[in-house]
């Protein structure tokens, strides 16, 4: 319903609102003046609505300020009387049903829903209208019903509220929220009730709030509301009031509505101004309110610019416009008129009126007219001006007039000569001077920047951090786990920069240097970072790359830098990370004959570790994956006197750096008190970096299923998405396929389960996942040094296990073993080029023999033949050593595919209950302490009713191409 007013009434209730409340104009005010525009039987898509779509949009904008969040949901009077609490539960599912409809209606609606304050009136009959046909025996609903569970319902699908974070006002249903949110959605409603002392259908009837809560969904995209969600609510609210004091026929009284109009907006006031004290910093607050502008520009259309004029760009913007107009006054003409040399003659000259001519540096001449000039050219100004090209010229062109004339000598026109300084022309001919200084000065710091931010005399300074242990560094040598030598080495550096004397009275000299080398991820440049946390000294550290610019000599002339800085602030330390970008092997010569910045750098760099004095107190430290490439001259002592070696850590290490990680997480409080070595058990090869990243994904899928703490089975499931990627929930296979798929990873599982050398079985399956596997069987290999021909035989055995399970129960083989064949062949290979494990070639190694440089094979091509017979022997013997197990074992077989097909994975329990306890002992020390008789990835049905729920985002390992990957977990299939 749209309120019409008179013109009269419409100005002065408009003016009072802008005296009143200078804010409402936007919202108000123009509903008043275009008042008359507006009428609810206006047909679609005339002006009218498009008047009404514009000024929804005002006041949509008023509206839209941030309302005040809430946590707490109030409880019935009896929370826990069976009747109300059944009504309770019935409100809430229709609440959610109507609220879900409301707002996908208004969705479509909202450029009208801001005009009509008795929607909500509309809306409240249509609810409860709805409620009493439906449930007729409960009774209607009140306002507050409605209001108070559309506004829980409007928090949670805005996601201004997380279900788990709400709180209820009655302390018991506070307790049962907390016990449902750690069942993880799967309460046992029996052993809630006897926990809580309670009725078993109260307990459920609470659940069942709950779910509903939990079931709400989130808004994608913008905010979803409708007239009776808090924001739009007190807004109406707010109009309809005033609508109804506009029809008062008080509604000249000023007061009253200066207070009606201030009680429309309290609630928004309030939370202002609360909110601003609260929850927000003055920096966050300034932000909030750029943004707020922006956005206000966006939608206000009578806004078309806004912009914020800094110090800065008002300094700017002066010396432009200083400049333009310098530029526009110096380009027009001086007082005067501007003539032609002939008109001069035949005008002037020639009618005796020019008193006297003025050359003004050599290129004007300003012509001065005598009284009778003035007085017969008195429409004209009194000087008069034109250019010349020379002085000869004109002097000899104003002779020549002159005698044409036959002007006597005593009456001929004096030339002076003078010079005029005009300070705007000379900045201006000085402009395209400066205009490329200040280009040349800008190119310079745009180079500078993007080289570091050295300035454009700086590019051989050092590019080094130097480190500040109170504030920079935070790590210490007790966060550094699973590297005991190596960390005993580093801190013996330290010791040496913190007592010298100590060891120089005895006649030890301190080690010029150490390089840290290992896989990637184990903690080389972490306890560089611990070194610089405890060291107490000066500690610098630069990352290789950085020494090589574009420039030559760039390099070298940092790295003296650098070094000079350390030795006027020894005792000091240096840490070059990743050194191999400057420390590669040189080679012998340059083909191109082209200058090698990189060696350059080397060269510096070698100069200066060998140049110390023993006296100068410089430690240099280093780290690189790659110290097979390093300098001779590098590496040798007296540069790099140690090289600490840091490799994958065990079980214990992997342990102690679980320790360090898991003091971080929220655990759960009944978790396994020796997680650690749970975790360490089931993460064979780990790198620290991996370990670091397994509890990271723990904690992101906990949180992914809104768990308030970690349990093991979050470890777990971060464990397989580390080791084998994301389920293909997109990839389905049809039957025969899942058939295939089955019986081969049944055929790894049978040769893993009766060969003695075989690693201790976790989990078997056939779901996709990762980077084309399709299905896979994952081990718990130990941490192993030494290898003997049996392990090496049964290994391959099991690889091949799928391949030939599928020539005995299909008419045809797939291509999917391909991944076990290139196993097989790499064992094999090593078998017989690596290890002396053929006696027809010996024990020689012909492997590691060869090169990077070299191509040519360091055998003959009679020993290639014979390598090439025994790879092919020892493939066979294994191939039909799995062929003799399967055929033996066929019923074994088709009991685990067919467990397979039912269920899509098995674990360890499984197969003990399917083909009975493993025949031989494990071979695993870790499965034995920390795994036996503890289910291994849950229970099956666990798994099953987790995968069913949807919120199952990531599982187990795959089968991997990597050899890494494949050392952690087993031997992937498919």
């Amino acid at each position: 319903m749209i309120l019409i007013l008179s013109r009269s009434s419409r100005r002065s209730a408009a003016s009072i609102l802008k005296r009143s409340i200078p804010q409402l104009r936007c919202g108000i005010t123009r509903n008043l003046h275009v008042s008359r525009y507006l009428r609810q039987q206006e047909p679609r898509g005339n002006w009218g609505d498009s008047m009404k779509s514009q000024m929804n949009k005002e006041a949509r904008f008023e509206l839209q300020s941030k309302h005040m969040p809430f946590k707490t949901i109030y409880a019935p009077n009896d929370p826990f009387n069976m009747q109300s609490l059944r009504r309770e539960e019935i409100v809430y599912k229709f609440m959610l049903q109507e609220f879900e409809e409301k707002c996908a209606e208004f969705n479509y609606m909202q450029d009208i829903s801001t005009l009509y304050p008795d929607l909500i009136d509309i809306l409240l009959r249509d609810i409860k209208t709805k409620f009493e046909i439906k449930h007729k025996n409960l009774g209607g609903l009140s306002t507050s019903e409605i209001l108070s569970t559309v506004a829980v319902y409007y928090e949670l699908l805005n996601q201004n509220l997380v279900w788990n974070e709400m709180e209820f006002d009655n302390a018991k249903v506070q307790e049962l929220f907390v016990a449902y949110q750690k069942a993880d959605g799967e309460a046992n409603v029996s052993e809630l009730a006897e926990k809580f002392e309670l009725d078993p259908r109260v307990v459920k009837s609470w659940v069942e709030i709950f779910d509903t809560l939990q079931s709400v969904p989130f808004a994608v995209g913008s905010t979803k509301s409708f007239p009776l969600c808090p924001p739009e609510y007190n807004f109406l609210s707010g109009v309809k009031a005033f609508k109804e004091k506009l029809n008062d026929p008080q509604f000249g009284k000023k007061p009253d509505l200066f207070s009606l109009m201030t009680e429309m907006h309290k609630r928004q006031n309030q939370y202002q101004s609360e909110g601003s004290k609260k929850n927000q910093s003055e920096e966050q607050g300034s932000k909030k309110d750029n943004d707020l502008k922006k956005k206000d520009s966006k939608e206000r259309p009578g806004k078309v610019l806004e912009f914020e004029l800094s110090p800065k760009l008002l300094v700017q913007y002066t010396i432009f416009f200083v400049l333009l107009a310098l530029l526009l006054t110096t380009s027009g003409a001086d007082d005067g008129s501007e003539i032609t040399f002939q008109t001069f003659v035949t005008d002037y000259l020639s009618k005796n009126l020019v008193k006297k001519v003025t050359v003004i540096n050599n290129s004007v001449v300003e012509v001065e007219l005598n009284d009778n000039g003035v007085h017969q050219s008195q429409h004209h100004q009194s000087k008069l001006y034109f250019t010349i090209g020379s002085v000869e010229s004109f002097e000899r062109n104003l002779r020549e007039a002159q005698d044409k004339y036959d002007i006597p000598p005593q009456l001929r026109v004096p030339v002076h000569y003078t010079t005029k300084g005009n300070m705007a022309r000379v900045l201006v001919n000085f402009l395209p001077t400066v205009l490329f200084l200040v280009a040349i000065y800008w190119m310079t710091k745009k180079a500078a920047s993007s080289m570091g931010g050295i300035g454009p005399m700086g590019f051989g300074k050092s590019t080094a951090k130097k480190f500040n242990q109170e504030t920079d560094i935070k790590i210490k040598f007790q966060d550094v786990a699973g590297m005991e030598e190596a960390k005993q080495e580093v801190m013996e550096f330290v010791k040496f920069l913190q007592n010298p004397e100590k060891y120089e009275k005895l006649g030890a000299k301190i080690p010029r240097g150490a390089i840290l080398s290992g896989p990637p991820g184990t903690g080389k440049t972490l306890l560089a970072k611990a070194t610089a946390g405890e060291a107490g000294v000066p500690f610098y550290s630069v990352s290789g790359s950085e020494f090589v610019e574009m420039f030559v000599g760039v390099g070298a002339s940092r790295v003296r830098d650098l070094f000079k800085t350390a030795r006027e602030n020894a005792p000091s330390i240096v840490f070059v990370d990743e050194i191999d970008a400057i420390g590669k092997q040189r080679s012998k010569g340059n083909a191109t004959g082209a200058n090698d910045e990189r060696e350059t750098t080397l060269n510096q760099l070698l100069v200066e570790m060998d140049g110390f004095d023993t006296s100068d107190h410089v430690v240099v430290l280093a780290g690189t994956n790659r110290p097979d490439i390093l300098d001779k001259a590098l590496m040798r002592p007296g540069r790099f006197d140690r090289h600490v070696h840091i490799d994958n850590p065990e079980l214990q290490g992997r342990k102690e750096i679980f320790e360090v990680h898991l003091q971080k997480i929220t655990l759960q409080k009944d978790i396994d008190n020796d997680l650690s070595g749970r975790l360490a058990a089931l993460t064979p090869g780990f790198s620290g970096a991996d370990i670091a990243n397994v509890c990271n994904e723990a904690a992101l899928i906990a949180a992914r299923y809104n768990a308030t703490s970690v349990s093991l089975r979050h470890f777990e499931l971060a464990i397989e998405r580390v080791i084998g990627g994301v389920e293909k929930k997109s990839k389905l296979l049809n039957p025969e396929e899942q058939r295939i798929v089955a019986y081969h990873e049944a055929g790894h599982a049978i040769c893993g389960w009766y060969l003695k050398y075989a690693h201790p079985l976790l989990k078997v399956s056939i779901i996709p996942r990762g980077q084309g596997a399709l299905g896979y069987a994952q081990y718990l290999p130990p941490d192993q040094y030494l290898t003997s021909t049996l392990q090496l035989y049964d290994r391959m055995i099991m690889t091949l296990g799928g391949r030939v399970s599928e020539e005995l129960h299909f008419d045809s083989v797939t291509s999917g073993a391909h991944d076990d064949f290139k196993k097989v062949t790499a064992i094999a290979q090593s078998m017989v080029l690596r290890f002396g494990m053929s006696d027809k070639v010996g024990m020689v190694n012909y492997y590691d023999t060869r090169s990077q440089d070299d191509l040519t094979k360091p055998f003959s091509d009679e020993t290639s033949r014979i390598i090439d017979e025994e790879v092919q022997r020892i493939v066979s013997d294994c191939y039909q050593a799995c062929k003799k197990l399967l055929v033996s074992r066929a019923k074994q077989v088709e009991l685990v595919a067919q467990e397979l097909l039912k269920k899509e994975f098995i674990t360890r329990e499984d197969m003990i209950r399917l083909l009975g306890k493993r025949p031989f002992p494990e071979t695993n020390d870790a499965f034995d302490k920390y795994l036996e008789g503890k289910p291994a990835f849950g229970n099956t049905e666990e798994l099953a009713t987790e995968k069913e729920s949807e919120q199952k985002d990531n599982t187990s390992g795959k089968d991997n191409d990597d050899a890494r990957k494949n050392d952690k977990t087993g031997e992937p299939s498919t």
